[in-house]
């Protein structure tokens, strides 16, 4: 049938794109002031059919995406135009839509419009902008407890948000559309990156056709597209021997949220394996410590980032294993559960840290590929963190899918990513029925999982030679 092969799949998914889109449009993440009359809020009877037709519409792009990803893996998905067609036919709807899935870019803009006006964004959250400041519009759409929630951003994306808002004048339509651009330039940079490591369209299948990415960066904004983009670049140039400009542009993508600091270990690794230990434990971090120095100064905003790294640990997601770990002990330990949560939190972290340290050694030891270790310590770092959201997944997911997307930890990720685009809906709510339709997506993809036994086409790549040479 037709609508089976890659060409059904890409206009199939296509459709689904656009339903999401038009859907968004009354049951989005729509702006409280500045919308307009296209993007205001709805209510009622209007949201709830949006709502329906969103989801109708991610349900065919998921479904869209599975089907190509196995025509990929059997080797006939190469016609009707490649991966780098179908993703621009999924994208296209999703360019001019509403904020979809959370109402984050409102804090960008917020954020950007609090360093133009002078307020301290490490200090304070966007409901410091008074009515007649730039952004207030924007900050009266931000929702929850990031109303007074600093900014864990880094200086550089600051920086980029404080320019969207002088071009735009803080109005929030032309603000939104300006850090979508942002969003597609971080997805042109991830299909760039992707592409050089050389496992072809079924990467590119994992790592930016996946409808957690189009959902969460393209649909929703978020500026985890561009630390993604910035790291997975800064890693291919390492591996490729152009080490410096590698580290440079990982303390970029740090400079924009700081989780892409793991990169740089595993980028020591690849240089001390070609140059010796010492100048892989120092040099590219010394690279990237200077680009953040850099930022830190330049932006004016200085170094209060290095202070609101765990200011977002303080709001609880139902995501995060210890969060709900130490919550759960807590309770039944202490009249205040908060100490014994916060005590689990920390201990998730220092095992994640240990974990990305076994990693880097095996990788230094040539028993693991530095590039996938790298994939496996960012989830590890998911899996274990105080605060998750179902896009954090991405971080380690593109990494992985550059190298080994159709090893069993690829297919791993392709369910996960499946599931988790169903947690929040058009409007970054998290109703309980979001969870259930997740983990039903969950329970399908598990038993998937059982029965796919065939060998693994782009099993995990072989450890590198012993002087860390490696073809990209």
């Amino acid at each position: 049938m037709w609508v089976l092969s890659a060409s059904g799949c890409r206009w199939a998914g296509a459709g689904g794109a656009l339903a999401v889109a038009a859907g968004g449009y009354a049951a989005g993440a729509l702006p409280v002031l500045g919308g307009g009359g296209l993007w205001a809020p709805r209510g009622g009877p209007a949201e709830t059919a949006g709502a329906v037709v969103a989801t109708l519409g991610l349900t065919l792009l998921v479904a869209a995406w599975w089907r190509y990803g196995v025509l990929l893996a059997r080797g006939a998905a190469g016609a009707a135009g490649g991966a780098l067609g179908t993703l621009a036919a999924w994208c296209a709807p999703l360019l001019l839509a509403p904020p979809l899935h959370s109402a984050d870019v409102y804090s960008y803009i917020a954020q950007g419009a609090m360093v133009l006006e002078g307020h301290d964004v490490y200090g304070a959250g966007p409901s410091v902008l008074g009515p007649g400041e730039l952004g207030a519009d924007a900050a009266a759409s931000v929702g929850g407890n990031w109303t007074d929630t600093p900014a864990p951003y880094g200086p550089a994306f600051l920086l980029l948000a404080e320019a969207v808002v002088k071009l735009t004048g803080g109005a929030v339509v032309p603000a939104v559309l300006l850090l979508r651009l942002v969003a597609l330039g971080s997805l042109a940079l991830l299909v760039w990156a992707v592409r050089g490591f050389g496992k072809g369209d079924g990467a590119l299948w994992l790592a930016v056709l996946n409808p957690l990415l189009l959902v969460h960066v393209v649909g929703g904004v978020h500026n985890d597209g561009l630390m993604a983009g910035l790291m997975l670049a800064g890693v291919l140039l390492a591996v490729r021997g152009r080490w410096v400009l590698g580290s440079v542009l990982v303390g970029c993508a740090v400079m924009v949220k700081s989780p892409a600091a793991v990169a740089l270990l595993f980028i020591a690794v690849i240089v001390a394996r070609r140059g010796g230990l010492l100048k892989g434990l120092v040099l590219p971090p010394a690279v990237a410590g200077t680009v953040a120095a850099g930022a830190s100064l330049v932006s004016g905003t200085g170094f209060g980032w290095l202070g609101t790294q765990s200011v977002a640990g303080a709001i609880h997601t139902p995501l995060s294993l210890t969060s709900d770990l130490g919550l759960a002990l807590g309770t039944l330990v202490a009249d205040d559960p908060e100490p014994v949560k916060a005590v689990v939190q920390k201990l998730g972290l220092l095992a994640a840290v240990v974990i990305i340290c076994l990693l880097a050694w095996r990788a230094h030891r040539g028993r693991i590929d530095p590039v996938l270790g790298l994939g496996y310590g960012l989830l590890a770092l998911v899996a274990l963190s105080p605060m998750v959201q179902p896009w954090y997944l991405l971080w380690g997911t593109v990494v992985v899918a550059a190298v080994a997307w159709h090893s069993r930890a690829g297919q791993v990720l392709a369910v996960l990513s499946a599931a988790l685009v169903y947690e929040t809906q058009p409007s970054g709510h998290t109703p309980w029925y979001g969870f259930v339709a997740a983990g039903l997506v969950l329970a399908l993809g598990a038993l998937w999982l059982r029965r796919d036994r065939r060998p693994s086409a782009g099993a995990d790549p072989a450890p590198e030679p012993a002087d860390g040479a490696r073809v990209a």
